[in-house]
């Protein structure tokens, strides 16, 4: 997959079975997002195929949830929060009537309250902070029980206990529904338990396999061209970069050393 010149990736063969976890990491620019357009049927490949929940990647597959990267609304925008999240409820769902419309309404407001957005349900979406914002867009994509779920970033401008909410909750529906999850993150500690496999991209190289396997200095160092040590302090991971050559290295806490030694 490239655009002109610049690979992304090549070669890349990846199978994700129903209720699996996989972080999707790597440096900006390698690519993180455009896989995930590519998944939701935005952008083509340049070679191979694609299928997702085992059909063909089409927009407004509504077996697909998708978490956006976060985005700020129109200050303007009078849609309530709840109107927003049941925008991705399927609307065959609960069929018609007044009954479907009843049950319709008892869904959002349970997937509203699951991911802490139910005290601003009613507000409109304009008045949201982006951390209420983002909660919504979680929900917006969980409204519509998704056999697969895309999350691009999804933990940006939540505070930890929101971090934590949302991480347990999404773990919690690939376990109870078999929703096959991928997750573009900058900060694999979150959600480092819940991970089944790692795919890491760096400058159209990649490694795909368990965290034990990918987040390794060998493996990183291969990857970056450089040395990278990879640290496990009380089960988080701390990565560790020889110069400061290397860009913000991902998924952890990134220190850069010296000659001097730790800054």
């Amino acid at each position: 997959m490239g655009f002109g010149s610049r690979v992304l990736w090549s070669e890349l063969n990846l199978d994700v079975a129903p209720g699996e976890f996989i972080a999707v990491l790597g440096p900006n620019g390698s690519g993180k997002s455009t896989l995930l357009k590519v998944l939701l049927g935005l952008v083509p490949l340049s070679a191979g195929r694609v299928t997702v929940a085992g059909g063909a990647a089409t927009r407004g597959n509504s077996n697909v949830g998708y978490i956006p990267q976060q985005t700020t609304a129109d200050p303007e925008l009078s849609l309530r929060s709840r109107d927003l999240a049941g925008l991705g409820w399927a609307g065959h769902r609960f069929g018609k009537g007044l009954r479907g419309r009843r049950r319709r309404r008892q869904h959002v407001d349970h997937v509203l309250a699951a991911v802490g957005a139910d005290t601003y349900a009613d507000a409109p979406v304009g008045q949201l902070s982006g951390g209420e914002l983002q909660r919504l867009r979680v929900a917006q994509a969980l409204v519509g029980d998704p056999s697969v779920l895309l999350c691009d970033e999804p933990l940006l401008s939540l505070d930890l206990a929101h971090q934590h909410s949302i991480t347990r909750l999404i773990d919690q529906r690939r376990h109870a529904a078999d929703t096959a999850v991928l997750f573009v993150t900058h900060e694999i500690n979150p959600i480092l338990p819940m991970v089944d496999r790692v795919l890491y991209l760096v400058d159209g190289r990649f490694r795909v396999g368990t965290p034990a396997e990918v987040m390794t200095s060998g493996v990183l160092s291969d990857l970056y061209g450089t040395d990278v040590d990879v640290i496990k302090v009380r089960g988080r991971l701390i990565v560790v970069a020889a110069t400061d050559s290397v860009p913000a290295l991902p998924g952890h806490h990134v220190h850069h050393l010296d000659e001097h030694g730790p800054p």
